[in-house]
């Protein structure tokens, strides 16, 4: 339509013209003595029209030519700044290829253009730790100083070094990224791994949980990570009583159910003779999870002599778990603590006859060994020998 509308006025333009010609008369004088000169209109017309593009075209002609060097120059910059643009990206390319090398190399080209010469020194640093140069990787990361990159500067020397196992130089980063207010999650990852290798299992532990409620962590790696925190900082407790059951109170309820917390704290109670304490632990976290280790583990909290409501919590399990060797042992131990020898028997007999060959290998061992103490104190050697011979081939 544009086209079409630029058509018809071209051509109303034309038919005007035309027509102003045809019945334009009149004339034009000019006097400049002694001359005369007399034209039409029309021609004067058409002479001062050609006059002006003639002059025209001489300016445009003389603009053209003294622009030419700052049109070179012009054009040699926006030849060095594509080159250095395609430097950037082959260096980001050849960075995540894994072609160290070779991104160092284009970050170096890449650096032509001043305007992103320190986002391309960040690419080079990262290849060159990548290649375990940490000296060159310093060098790049001095040359980014400008405070609008600060920011990247610091979480990248911080990836960097954590990666390199430099866990306190990578804090110490941190404190100064957070100091200028930065608490982005991928921040936290960091200080995570950082504590991680120094073992400061609290914060590992806080951090694992912050980054769990922003589902910034995959929930088995946040679960195994809290374990080995709690895990540890339950062993520095093993000693102090008071000091073991107020951490064990200050952890959440999933955290207090998980199969290896709650056999790690049910052990450590048991050893300062808190067997009830270790007593409600097993039996809230099997609620959850019912696990050989925590069934195992529930014989150790029993009270020398005050077994038996034990031994009717586990023959209560036994009713939704009846072919659970480890069930059966746990009860076999309860029972023998109490002299219940016939029970006992059973009970570890019923254990040999569910465990499973080769699986439940070291299960097998300790109820034959069980079975030949149990058959020594009530005077029948012949049983007992049978049993130790029959743990040794096992063992062996």
């Amino acid at each position: 339509m544009r086209l079409l509308f630029w058509v018809a006025v071209l051509f109303g333009g034309a038919v005007g013209l035309a027509l102003f010609t045809q019945f334009n008369h009149s004339n034009v004088v000019l006097f400049y003595p002694p001359y005369r000169v007399e034209l039409s209109l029309n021609l004067a017309l058409a002479l001062l029209l050609l006059a002006f593009f003639v002059a025209w075209t001489v300016l445009s002609t003389i603009r053209h030519i003294s622009e030419m060097p700052r049109r070179a120059a012009s054009y040699r910059e926006r030849s060095r700044m594509s080159k250095a643009q395609a430097a950037l990206r082959e260096a980001i390319e050849n960075l995540f290829a894994g072609r160290f090398a070779r991104a160092e190399r284009a970050a170096r080209d890449a650096q032509a253009w001043p305007e992103q010469a320190q986002t391309a020194a960040l690419i080079g640093a990262r290849a060159a730790h990548r290649m375990q140069e940490s000296d060159r990787r310093d060098v790049w990361m001095a040359q980014v100083t400008d405070p609008e990159r600060e920011q990247a500067r610091l979480v990248s020397m911080a990836e960097l070094l954590v990666d390199a196992r430099d866990a306190e130089g990578a804090l110490e980063t941190i404190a100064q990224l957070q100091a200028q207010g930065g608490r982005q999650i991928h921040v936290q990852r960091i200080a995570l791994r950082a504590h991680q290798h120094l073992k400061n299992w609290s914060e590992v532990l806080r951090l694992a949980r912050s980054l769990e409620k922003r589902n910034a962590l995959h929930p088995v790696l946040a679960l195994r990570l809290k374990q080995m925190a709690v895990e540890a900082m339950l062993e520095e407790r093993r000693h102090d009583a008071d000091a073991l059951l107020y951490f064990w109170k200050s952890l959440s309820t999933d955290e207090r159910r998980a199969v290896r917390i709650a056999e790690s704290a049910a052990r450590y109670f048991s050893a300062l003779g808190h067997q009830n304490e270790a007593r409600r632990i097993v039996e809230d976290a099997l609620k959850v999870n019912w696990d050989s280790r925590l069934v195992q583990r529930y014989a150790d909290c029993a009270e020398p002599g005050r077994a038996l409501p034990q031994i009717q919590q586990a023959e209560q399990w036994l009713a939704q778990h009846p072919n659970d060797a480890d069930l059966y042992y746990t009860l076999g131990v309860l029972c023998l603590g109490q002299q219940l020898w016939g029970k006992a028997q059973s009970s570890f007999e019923r254990a040999l006859k569910y465990a499973e060959p080769e699986a439940q290998r070291r299960l097998r061992v300790r109820a034959h060994l069980a079975l030949a103490r149990l058959f020594e104190d009530t005077e029948r050697p012949e049983d007992a020998q049978r049993h130790y011979r029959e743990s040794a081939m096992l063992a062996a």
